[in-house]
């Protein structure tokens, strides 16, 4: 994530190692009511989306394996995306936006709009303190760091302590809306319309080291833990009905 070169010269020792099923397919609702980012996701609307629940393909990690579950919405102004993660010690020290939020307790959007083609998509890494990493990634070869998108609404509820190790916290959520106009570099149509699909992976990272986990939506299907691989990305499908 860090180096672009770095993972470009590694990924072909990352034979796939375990037999992978198609890729994941999620229905992403309108919204039937609206949404306050308040990092809560107990807005009426949220009850309309289905919960994605995150899996764990790394034995070799041995941090806690904590559920993770997502949910998708959209309207005509925003995508919403709502994360819950169970949590007994939450660790966040980035303040700043664009630091490597991914190295807290964090979750992760990567987004593709245009499924034709694979090479680039749209990446938001948000940590437990509401700290947002946004980029735009020509893949493998290049992570645009300074792209900024605009007009996020991102929040952060924590249930627990941020930061104190000793106690036992119970977890966190985050919500998180984007407005459309930020994926008009490669989306056909904004909002898209009923039907449309996009590609997309969710991630999470959690713990510290050397006791770190990731665990997302699609199997990446690396041997090592990593989530970039567009080809593994599942899709997308934005329907109009409740």
């Amino acid at each position: 994530m860090k180096s672009a070169l770095f993972f470009l010269a590694i990924c072909g020792l990352w034979a796939q190692s375990r037999a992978l099923g198609p890729v994941p397919r999620y229905e992403v609702r309108r919204a039937k009511w609206p949404i306050a980012i308040d990092g809560k996701l107990d807005d009426a609307a949220w009850r309309d989306a289905r919960r994605i629940e995150f899996q764990f393909p790394w034995e070799q990690q041995t941090g806690a394996k904590q559920k993770t579950l997502a949910r998708l919405l959209w309207d005509d102004r925003y995508l919403y995306a709502g994360y819950e993660c169970e949590d007994t010690d939450i660790v966040a020290h980035y303040t700043t936006r664009d630091d490597p939020t991914y190295k807290d307790d964090a979750v992760e959007i990567f987004i593709n709009p245009d499924p034709a083609q694979n090479n680039f998509y749209y990446g938001l890494e948000m940590n437990a303190r509401a700290v947002l990493y946004d980029y735009f990634y020509v893949f493998p070869k290049l992570l645009l760091k300074r792209i900024d998108f605009t007009g996020v609404h991102l929040a952060v509820h924590r249930r627990g302590t941020l930061n104190q190790t000793g106690d036992v916290d119970e977890g966190w959520s985050l919500e998180v809306a984007i407005p459309w106009a930020n994926f008009e570099e490669l989306a056909k149509k904004l909002p898209p319309d009923p039907g449309s699909v996009w590609t997309a992976n969710l991630n999470r990272w959690d713990g510290t080291e050397p006791n770190r986990r990731l665990s997302l939506w699609s199997d990446s299907g690396l041997d090592r833990p990593h989530p970039h691989n567009p080809d593994r990305f599942g899709q997308l499908v934005f329907v109009n009905y409740r």
